[in-house]
């Protein structure tokens, strides 16, 4: 007998080499059929793993983030047995669960279109009706070469090639006539999944290698109930109409084009905008004791050799010659902060010593993972490096994270944190690991903080806090980071006197808040659907004359408005009054000003609102207090 203790701590009983699959069905008919995968003893494992020991369990399903990722695998997998049912001559690449549901990647001699899509969920609805028993066996290097061989799966051989180089069991999952190559985990049988919708099919380099074949990548989604698919694509078509491109462009902001892919043109819209949150940045930052430095764009490379960037990033950025010597154009501010800093000496009276910098970075992307202002090549990092002592660690992290929750508050954003500890390729001892690591759970918790812990998943030289924040329809953005390191101060030889007279190494703290700035105005853009505070409008106020004779009086009025420090514009077409108001509501102007002979006769403006509709009429005086109120506080409307 074993003994498995529960999520709940219940310990229950069972016969060595029960299954976990027989152990969720004693505790429950609705536990096992809504079982996706488990965590034994912290490590995820497969529905029929045999318990073997006395350990702890946890079942996983749709709920978990875990379980979900399992279930999004295993229909993927369905998806990739309907291409070979209706498309035999289909070469399989890899088909894994994402953040939101799965794709797959076929190397196919014709393109999918729509009505192939439609094809294929149809039959992926007939291998979950047949519930196939899903199957998992183990295969030696030799059999999966030769079975792979007579079914011309070439990139599985290539795949079976690596995992056998490295020493690593092959594991493969049956359903029907369908094997696949997989370490799991996966759903008990085809029949469990319900709810299935492709989205979509483009193109994808096989394991993203711009020089290797162009293959077919279809998305999907699927979900236990059909409420939850039907929610999804409502939350789908909203994201579409919230698309931040086509915001964008309709309120000329920014744009992109072939001329330079991935590196975003600013117009002068996007500029106000841009400007309006810098300036909001500075005042926030001088506030709590930042002083602001710049760093040269292009760097030698011994400089990113010392600072570990050359061995674990150099794919990523983009290099130039200068008189016969390598250099890098930054794909970080981090070594120029280093240089800063060593600009000259320092005493523990410097200590804390908070540095921020608005610093262009460019990094290579693939031309596939370019996505308007989300995914670029060039943007501005809010960047600060804070240096200090070891026993100020917790107060400085403190100190960022409320920074962090002011900013995102301002934008009435939610947000959660993750800490992401020690990965496998990483710099450092263990003792520095673990006093980084602890200082920073120690600096959350000390806040009452909730955070989630994501093992294996910081940065090569110190562990980091995550701010994923959460927009108004649901969907989550990782902007804000918080990274403790010991490795750059020791890389630099970063130095400062204690009061003890001798030398010591600072600690230093890596942290941005918006992130990218470019990525956080497409993030605004999407949030707010282009409808910005009055704060944040390029375009605050737009002043509607109901005809041309009196264009000289609402001129007067922006002259005023424009002095109280207000951004206004005069709409002077020859167009109804209607049709004005209509256009300045589609170009989400916060207030629409309409002046008619009344208005000019009893000193007083008609005003709209972009969210409240007509508010009355009103004097410039008591329209100024309201706004400028309005303002200061960063009102949301």
């Amino acid at each position: 007998m074993v003994s498995v203790t529960l999520k709940d701590n219940a310990v229950r009983q069972y016969e060595t080499n029960t299954t976990i699959a027989q152990i969720a069905k004693s505790l429950g008919e609705g536990l096992y059929k809504d079982a996706c995968a488990a965590k034994l003893n912290g490590k995820l494992v497969d529905l029929r793993t045999p318990v073997t020991e006395d350990c702890s369990l946890e079942i996983l399903t749709f709920e978990d983030e875990l379980g979900k990722k399992a279930y999004w695998h295993t229909t993927s997998h369905v998806m990739a047995q309907a291409v070979l049912r209706l498309f035999p001559e289909a070469i399989l690449a890899i088909g894994p669960a994402i953040d939101n549901g799965f794709y797959y990647d076929f190397g196919l001699n014709r393109t999918l279109n729509t009505q192939d899509l439609e094809k294929i969920e149809s039959e992926m609805k007939k291998i979950i009706k047949e519930d196939l028993l899903i199957e998992r066996f183990e295969m030696s290097y030799d059999e999966a070469i030769n079975l792979m061989k007579e079914k011309n799966q070439i990139y599985k051989i290539e795949l079976i090639e690596e995992h056998a180089s490295k020493g690593e069991k092959l594991s493969f999952y049956k359903q029907g006539d369908f094997i696949e190559l997989c370490s799991g985990p996966h759903i008990m049988s085809t029949g469990r999944l319900k709810s299935i919708k492709l989205l979509s099919c483009t193109g994808a380099y096989w394991r993203g290698d711009a020089k290797g074949p162009m293959l077919q990548r279809i998305y999907g989604i699927s979900f236990p109930k059909a409420s939850e698919l039907e929610k999804y694509l409502t939350a789908v078509e909203e994201a579409k109409k919230r698309d931040h491109r086509k915001i964008g462009r309709e309120l000329e902001l920014f744009d992109l084009f072939e001329e330079g892919p991935g590196f975003p043109f600013f117009l002068p819209n996007g500029m106000v905008l841009r400007n309006t949150l810098l300036d909001f940045w500075h005042k926030e930052h001088d506030n709590a004791g930042y002083v602001e430095v710049k760093t040269p764009m292009i760097l030698s490379k011994e400089l990113w050799l010392r600072s570990g960037h050359w061995d674990h990033y150099k794919d990523n950025m983009y290099t130039t010659m200068i008189d016969d010597e390598e250099f890098a154009i930054k794909p970080m501010n981090c070594p120029g902060g280093m240089l800063v800093y060593k600009n000259k000496p320092h005493s523990y009276r410097d200590l804390p010593m908070r540095v921020a910098e608005l610093g262009l970075v460019h990094r290579h992307e693939l031309s596939g993972a370019l996505h308007g202002l989300m995914r670029v090549r060039c943007f501005t990092q809010d960047d600060a490096h804070i240096f200090m002592t070891p026993n100020q660690i917790e107060e400085e992290i403190m100190g960022v994270v409320n920074l962090i929750d002011k900013f995102y508050s301002t934008f009435g954003f939610k947000y959660h944190i993750e800490l992401s500890t020690r990965p496998e390729d990483s710099l450092g001892t263990d003792d520095q690991w673990e006093r980084a690591t602890q200082g920073l759970k120690n600096a959350l918790d000390n806040m009452g903080k909730d955070y989630k812990i994501n093992e294996g998943d910081g940065a090569f030289y110190g562990p980091k806090i995550d701010f994923h924040l959460e927009d108004c329809i649901g969907r989550t953005w990782q902007c804000g980071t918080i990274q403790l390191d010991f490795q750059m101060p020791e890389r630099f030889d970063l130095s400062y006197v204690g009061e003890d007279g001798e030398k010591h190494r600072p600690v230093m703290i890596h942290r941005v808040v918006f992130g990218s700035i470019e990525r956080f105005i497409g993030i605004l853009t999407e949030h707010f659907a282009g409808a910005f505070p009055l704060w944040l409008a390029p375009e605050q106020i737009r002043i509607l004359p109901i005809s041309d004779r009196l264009h000289n009086e609402a001129q007067n009025v922006k002259d005023m408005l424009k002095n109280a420090g207000f951004r206004v514009t005069i709409d002077t077409r020859s167009e109804k009054v209607g049709y004005k108001i209509r256009e300045a509501q589609l170009k989400k102007i916060p207030y629409m000003l309409v002046i008619g002979d009344k208005e000019v006769e009893t000193g007083t403006l008609s005003i709209r609102s972009r969210s409240e509709g007509d508010l009355g009429a009103m004097t410039i005086d008591d329209l100024t207090k309201i706004l400028k109120k309005e303002i200061k506080e960063k009102e949301i409307k």
